[in-house]
Order: C-alpha cells, then structure tokens, then sequence
C-alpha cells in the first residue's frame, strides 16, 4: 500500500484523538457551550453521548493504524461524519443557533482531518476493490 507508514501514523493519531476527545467530551459535556458562550445545555447527557460514540470511532481508527490495507470502509464512513458533521454546524451557524466560536468543533474534529483520510481512501481504494471482487467470485463460485 502507498504511503503505509503515513497512513499508519495518521490513524493512530486520529485514534488517540477522538479517545481524548471524546472522553473529556463525556466528562465534561459543558465544556464547548461554556468555550463559544452559549447556554449551557438542559440535557448534558447528549454530549456525553457523543463523546462516546466519537471515542469509539477512535478504537476503529486504531484498527486502520493497525491494519491500514483493511480499513477503508471505517475511513469512508469517519469521512462521511467529517463532511455531514460541519453541514449540520454551517446549518446551526447560519440559522442563528450556534455563534461562530463554536465552529472550534468543525475545525478540531473535521476540517484537519480531511485531506489525511480522502489521501488514504485513494490509497485504500485498490485493496478494497481487490477484496470486494474476491468476495463476489467466491460467491458466484459457491465457496462461500
């Protein structure tokens, strides 16, 4: 695989990120409504909640790290949170709800993370595919 070493040291940064991140995050689930001077929430356990699922995407990017010629399909979905993630945030933004200082949360958890993931999904692509066609021949040929 391109890049393996890179793709290595990329995952295991985002996983040890979204750990920390998401641990604090369930800790302390006021903490970005106190940062951008927002009230605080009536049900903190929603972040919390977030805080825990965010580190969990952390153990499977650990898993990528561990295993980078395998872990395309956990990349394109923690993508997919990184993309959808702002849009909801561009719409709370821009409909008054959410000041612009808690855009802290799109840069941290999805901006910097972009160009590392779409790089290694371009990376992963041949492997995926490769597996994918195998899969599909041991199922036409009835082995599996």
């Amino acid at each position: 695989m391109r890049r393996r070493r890179l793709h290595r040291a990329v995952f295991a940064a985002a996983g040890a990120y979204n750990i920390a991140w998401g641990a604090y995050a369930a800790l302390d689930a006021q903490w970005l409504f106190r940062f951008a001077g927002m009230p605080l929430q009536n049900h903190p356990q929603i972040f919390t909640t977030l805080g825990m699922v965010l580190a969990l995407y952390g153990v499977l990017y650990l898993d990528v790290a561990l295993r980078p010629e395998r872990g395309f399909l956990i990349a394109a979905v923690g993508l997919a949170g990184k993309i959808f993630g702002p849009l909801g945030w561009l719409w709370l933004f821009s409909s008054g709800q959410w000041p612009i200082s808690s855009g802290i949360l799109v840069v941290t958890n999805d901006l910097v993370w972009w160009i590392p993931f779409v790089v290694y999904l371009v990376d992963a692509w041949p492997n995926w595919w490769r597996d994918t066609r195998a899969v599909e021949g041991l199922r036409d040929s009835g082995d599996a």
